[in-house]
């Protein structure tokens, strides 16, 4: 979405905010280069939640319905929740499923991209490269006609569920349910105070539902626009607040070995980058502004999140998801099947006019 000159500074504000809450998260308690990353969050949570085994990736992230609620309540005041949706609601939610596959293969959504390469992560440089060209072929599909339905109103039940389901999520944090697990060990044991996640969370939500702001929809315009893209500011402001944190905290370290949360598989992290990529300019958002999306009552953004959240089971209990290691066959697999899925699209959904 294209803004007026008058969002150029809560884009702006809500790039720096975004690259430096990114930076402190991890500071103060989250994963190392992992202080915002809504994949890697949505396997901690679903894995608290029971729907998948892996012991060290279990913790209910504050972050997330912070997200959420934050968009809903900034959406409410300026009068912008506005149930809405339209046709092939199956798509979007393997979409979503899609999406959490090819962040799980670079192992990190396009934000903990920025995050790694600011913080001197060398090997992020192969992630930013599919990113883009992900970003440019999604462009090119739209461009050719690949169209996947206009928006239409919907009744207010619709675009409060997904909203409802987060703020459920919200209780449990602090009721803490039975049968909510919770790591003792692994990434997941290690997490920000509560206060400061949540914080942040509702921060970021407000600021990216005003200013719309998405890493996927910078780089977007940026590649229609070039220098006059607004977005190109929140880009800017994120980097140089990313990378000023990091030196600041010290954790900023050049280098292409040792880095945590990253592989040297680079021709996997460029793929699963690009499907992110693809996927995130055909359906309207990187996995962030789909949660944005949602809180603002867009069904089709809700779908998306409920695939999303079937993406970070999955990952784990079918031995998908990359690790330090490199990527497992599965991994690859599943990779595949989401670039034969996008490609089935962008070939199905061009206007007649176009063929």
């Amino acid at each position: 979405m294209n803004l007026p000159d008058r969002h150029t500074g809560t884009i702006a504000v809500t790039g720096m905010a975004m690259g430096l809450l990114g930076v402190m998260l991890a500071y103060w308690g989250n994963p190392e280069n992992s202080g915002i990353c809504i994949s890697c969050f949505m396997e901690n949570s679903v894995g608290a939640l029971g729907l998948h085994d892996n012991a060290r990736l279990q913790y209910l992230r504050p972050e997330l319905p912070g997200f959420v609620i934050g968009a809903v309540l900034s959406a409410i005041a300026a009068r912008e929740f506005r149930p809405r949706g339209s046709s092939a609601p199956m798509l979007k939610f393997f979409a979503g499923l899609f999406l959490i596959v090819g962040c799980a293969i670079f192992i990190g959504c396009p934000i903990k991209l920025l995050l790694r390469l600011t913080a001197g992560d060398l090997t992020a440089v192969a992630g930013m490269a599919g990113l883009a060209a992900g970003v440019w072929t999604g462009l090119t599909a739209l461009g050719r006609g690949v169209e996947l339905g206009e928006q239409k109103p919907e009744g207010s039940l619709n675009g409060i569920l997904v909203p409802a389901l987060f703020c459920l999520l919200l209780l449990f944090i602090f009721i803490r349910p039975s049968f909510l697990a919770l790591s003792n060990e692994g990434s997941s044991a290690r997490h920000a105070p509560l206060i400061a996640s949540l914080g942040s969370g509702l921060l970021l939500g407000v600021l990216a539902q005003r200013s719309r702001f998405c890493i996927t929809g910078s780089m977007r315009d940026i590649i229609l626009m070039g220098r006059r893209a607004p977005q190109l500011i929140g880009l800017a402001a994120f980097v140089t607040a990313a990378v000023c944190a990091s030196l600041v905290t010290g954790g900023f370290h050049l280098s292409l070995y040792g880095q945590p949360g990253a592989h040297l598989e680079y021709l996997w992290s460029f793929l699963g980058m690009g499907l992110v990529g693809w996927i995130s300019v055909l359906f309207g958002g990187c996995p962030f502004r789909q949660l944005i999306k949602a809180g603002e009552g867009d069904v089709d953004a809700g779908l998306m999140v409920l695939g999303m959240v079937m993406g970070g089971a999955l990952v784990q209990a079918w031995g998908i998801a990359a690790t330090a290691a490199g990527v497992p066959l599965n991994g690859k697999m599943a990779l595949l099947a989401g670039f034969a899925f996008i490609l089935l699209i962008s070939l199905m959904y061009r206007r007649r006019c176009t063929r």
